[in-house]
């Protein structure tokens, strides 16, 4: 607790934000952006490649997923359950609030101002509103004094104008460039390349206005309610900003959650059973004597009243899956089934997949993880499969080349896929390059660590040793999926089903494959996060077809 306090000295929560911003705090609270330093995935992730490399990354990826850890100089193998309040909040308020300087490209290396929340907070506003409310201290109950009885509150308000341009975004976290020169995220290069860029469109204008993943008006509304009492209206900022990403934790511990914090500790949390019917009435009346509860959870009042919060989450969870697929749609497109050829070869016929966006490439960000693939089936008038791509093997992989399965020669290789994640190549002592699911690239020599190359990678944005092979659609442009059903699998005459799903999907399977060996957070076993992630994948579009075979000469 004390430690927690001090903490708070330097770099205020969220939660204090939260007493006088409550919309914004809701919104961030269940965004990608909070869940950037809680997602297993990320953790084991980040000590995978650092136990690859023997810790030569250092706190690359801490440093744009949880910034304040990084200030605190937290390492980076730390649990997220052993740490303090604020750093669980990953990418929080004063991450972009408490920046006065714009430096560029430096992949997430930018001081956060310190200071407790009576320090000024830097915001595209010039402080108009908070001088009002300053001024009507009888309205607006505040106390811009430390050490003053009162609700605490930031005495000053400081222009920081970069908040709203592209290069901010790009500057921090959105351009990546790993340290053997490779481009990890090319989101700033991307825009800068775009249509959007060239019509003056920026990324707040798409991700925080009313809709998410397009040009849209901001919202109108009061940026603060101080003691229940609403500032002027004005023009408010979405704060949620929808990403592909999903939870996969425990909803007690994310979204953050304020009477969560209170009620217990994420420890705590994690040992209530909320699958198994935990502060139900159902559960409850019907509960052995026998039972055994955790110490945390034998009150039935506490299991009841952590069942309250429970739900409230799974709300705004649900609420956030409904913003996630709606940037996804606004994302890409997806045609009708086109182009259907029937012969004596047997049936053929396309789909395209569209980039909507003005932006930047689909998938974009992260784009070597993120796994956006066409899932076809064709069935007979019975329901009998008589083709498939696009579908999983028993470990939830796609049967391409990281397929345990398909590199086991116990599932047949899927030529057909149709999938946009980018890949990484390596170079190998012998042979041609490989693909390779940890994207460092694997000394040529017994030493696996990172090694310094002897030619500027920074400039060529990739070693000698690796590259990154682009799948993604760029801004505005579409690719073509074919597909042929050898007639040998067809009935002359039958009638048949083309259905045809676009599926996005964060991160694949094979990922947490290859992690597994430095365990996931949480307790969580690999199965378990494996079945969240595909469990949450998001169907983003349908389309189905249906056609007579009729061959001729058959």
């Amino acid at each position: 607790m004390h430690e927690a306090v001090l903490t708070e000295n330097r770099f205020p929560s969220a939660t204090v934000c939260a007493q006088c911003h409550p919309r914004q705090f809701r919104e961030w609270s269940v965004s990608p952006h909070a869940y950037g330093q809680l997602s297993p995935v990320i953790i084991a992730f980040q000590n995978a490649t650092n136990k690859k490399v023997l810790s030569t990354s250092g706190d690359f990826c801490q440093r744009c997923h949880a910034p304040v850890s990084a200030a605190l100089g937290t390492p980076t193998a730390t649990s997220s359950l052993d740490l303090s309040p604020i750093e669980r909040e990953s990418i929080t308020c004063v991450t972009c609030h408490r920046v006065r300087q714009n430096f560029g490209k430096i992949t997430g290396r930018l001081p956060i101002v310190e200071g407790d929340i009576y320090e000024p907070m830097y915001s595209v506003d010039d402080g108009t509103r908070l001088k009002e409310v300053l001024a009507q201290p009888g309205k607006y109950p505040v106390q811009p004094k430390r050490g003053e009885p009162g609700r605490p509150i930031h005495a000053e308000i400081k222009p920081f104008f970069e908040l709203r341009a592209p290069a901010f975004c790009g500057g921090v976290c959105h351009e990546v460039i790993a340290q053997t020169g490779g481009r990890s995220h090319e989101m700033l290069t991307e825009y800068k390349r775009s249509p959007a860029a060239a019509k003056g469109i920026t990324c707040v204008d798409c991700h925080m206005g009313t809709v998410q993943g397009k040009a849209s008006p901001f919202d109108r509304g009061p940026a603060a309610v101080v003691g229940g009492v609403p500032t002027p209206e004005r023009r408010v900022s979405n704060h949620f900003m929808a990403g592909p990403d999903y939870s996969v934790v425990h909803p007690g511990i994310f979204p953050h959650n304020v009477d969560a914090a209170k009620l217990k500790t994420p420890r705590e949390w994690v040992q209530f059973d909320y699958e198994a019917g935990w502060g139900t009435e159902k559960f409850e009346d019907s509960v052995p004597e026998n039972q055994v509860f955790p110490e945390a959870w034998q009150s039935v009042d506490d299991r009841f009243e952590a069942r309250e919060v429970i739900e409230e989450q799974l709300k705004l969870l649900a609420w956030a899956d409904g913003q996630r697929l709606e940037v996804l749609r606004n994302g890409f497109g997806l045609s009708e089934v086109t182009d259907i050829r029937v012969s004596g070869d047997g049936l053929a016929f396309s789909l395209v997949v569209e980039n909507l966006t003005d932006g930047h490439y689909v998938p974009t960000s992260f784009d070597i993880k993120r796994t956006v693939f066409l899932q076809i089936t064709v069935t007979d008038s019975s329901g009998k499969v008589v083709y498939r791509s696009g579908d999983r093997d028993p470990n939830g992989d796609l049967r391409d080349k990281h397929s345990r399965y398909v590199l086991a020669g116990l599932l047949p290789h899927d030529d057909d896929l149709f999938n946009l994640q980018s890949k990484t190549y390596v170079g190998i002592v012998r042979g041609p390059e490989r693909s390779q699911v940890l994207s460092p690239p694997m000394s040529l020599t017994a030493m696996p660590m990172v090694r310094p190359d002897g030619r500027p990678t920074m400039l060529y944005a990739r070693t000698r040793a690796s590259r990154k092979h682009r799948t993604g659609i760029p801004a505005g442009q579409s690719r073509t999926a074919g597909y042929r059903v050898p007639a040998d699998r067809l009935q002359n005459g039958e009638t048949y089903r083309i259905d045809a799903r676009l599926i996005f999907q964060p991160v694949p399977v094979n990922l947490i494959h290859t992690s597994q060996h430095v365990g996931f957070d949480y307790g969580m076993s690999p199965r378990e996060v494996a079945d969240r992630i595909v469990g949450g994948a998001a169907e983003v579009w349908r389309r189905t077809a249906t056609v007579r075979y009729a061959a001729e000469g058959r």
